[in-house]
This record gives C-alpha cells, structure tokens and sequence, in this order.
C-alpha cells in the first residue's frame, strides 16, 4: 500500500512538503511544493494543486508504483488535482486521512526543513505542531527583512493581521526568566537588559531580543 500525505500547509512558514511511502517496505520519499506556490498571484490560481500532480508523478516513478497498488492519498485542498489525475490514469486511489506510518515521517521532514530555514528547534517545539500562526508570526517580525520571504503570504490571515500592523521599539529591563533571543536564536542572559517589539494582532504581542541584536524592518 502506498500512502501520500502532506506536512506544512498549515504552517505560516516555509513550503509544504509531500510525502509518499509504501508501507510495506518503508520506501520514503519527500519532495518540496516551494513557499512561492503560496504567494501571490500563485496562491488565489491555486497552482500548488497543479505542481503537486507533478511531485505525484515523480513519487509514482520513484517508488515504481503500479496500477494495482492501493493508494492512500490525503484529503487536504492540495491533493484536489492528483486525486482526479490518479483515477483518471487508472490507478486503485481513494482520498482519506493518513495516519501512522507516514504521519510521523513526513511530520519530522518538515520540522527538519524549517530548522534548516532557521527557526530553533526549542521554539519550534514551543509552538505545538501543526505550527501555530501568531507564535510562528512573531519569529518573522523578529527579523521580518530577512524572513518574511519563507511565508504563505497569500493566506487571508497574512493579509488581515500584516497591512496596518505596527511595530512598536523599547528596551526593558528583565530579572529572571528563561527566555530565547528571537532575532539570533540565542538565549537571553538575566539579569539584563532587552530590546522589546511589540504588535497588536488578536492581541498583543511583545518579542524579546538581545540588547545588540539588531532589528530591521
């Protein structure tokens, strides 16, 4: 049996990655939709459903997957082309959810790719996965020069929460705590002084960054 999931498309940030498995032998393999497919103009043309079909194909002749194989393919919106490519080509696929042994494979693919982008594995624990929005949007106005290009800027909430966002500069003063410098990844020292940035989106937010961190918008 082959199974096909995806991992990412509920993050903010990075791509999304698709994964494929035949579950009998756990042959794996992984293959990027890049973050581009979810910016505009390509996001509202859907065309992450079009390139999927293509990393689709390129599992079919990686994993060497016959028509008498069963197919388990997620249901998420970005499998709406490759499910009606893999009927219409004859293949034995139905639409489900995917569960283990795929889920935690291709779930630790993605987390290992968003490191690789730069988020500390410590925050990205912190955030719960499926990654959530307002903790993964304040690592980005941390550095937002430099990393608003790894985000799913064509989502809605991108465009509610980000066109009158305001940031506002201070530096505070903090005793104790343990807490992760957003802008280098690098704990703050306590007791010490701190750069502040705060923002207002569901509510406010206040990210923390060493005093010679240096903050670009």
């Amino acid at each position: 049996m082959i199974q096909i999931d995806d991992a990412g498309s509920g993050s903010l940030v990075g791509g999304t990655i698709i994964g494929a498995l035949r579950v009998e032998t756990m042959e794996f393999f992984n293959y990027l939709i890049p973050v581009k497919y979810f910016k505009s103009p390509y996001f509202k043309q859907k065309e992450y459903e079009s390139y999927t079909v293509k990393l689709i194909e390129k599992a079919i002749k990686d994993l060497n997957i016959t028509k008498y194989e069963e197919i388990q393919i997620c249901r998420g919106y970005l499998f709406n082309k490759a499910i009606k490519y893999l009927t219409d080509k004859g293949y034995n696929a139905t639409s489900t959810k995917i569960s283990e042994p795929l889920q935690s494979l291709i779930e630790d693919t993605f987390k290992k790719y968003v490191i690789d982008i730069g988020i500390p594995e410590d925050y990205i624990n912190f955030t719960k996965y499926p990654f959530h929005f307002h903790k993964m949007l304040r690592w980005v106005l941390a550095d937002p020069k430099d990393r608003i290009k790894y985000c799913k800027t064509g989502w809605d909430s991108w465009q509610k929460y980000i066109c009158n966002l305001n940031l506002t500069k201070s530096t505070d003063y903090i005793f104790s705590g343990h807490y992760v410098c957003l802008k280098c990844g690098q704990p703050i020292k306590t007791p010490g002084k701190i750069k502040v940035i705060k923002y207002t989106t569901n509510k406010d937010y206040f990210i923390y960054l060493h005093q010679n961190c240096h903050f670009s918008q």
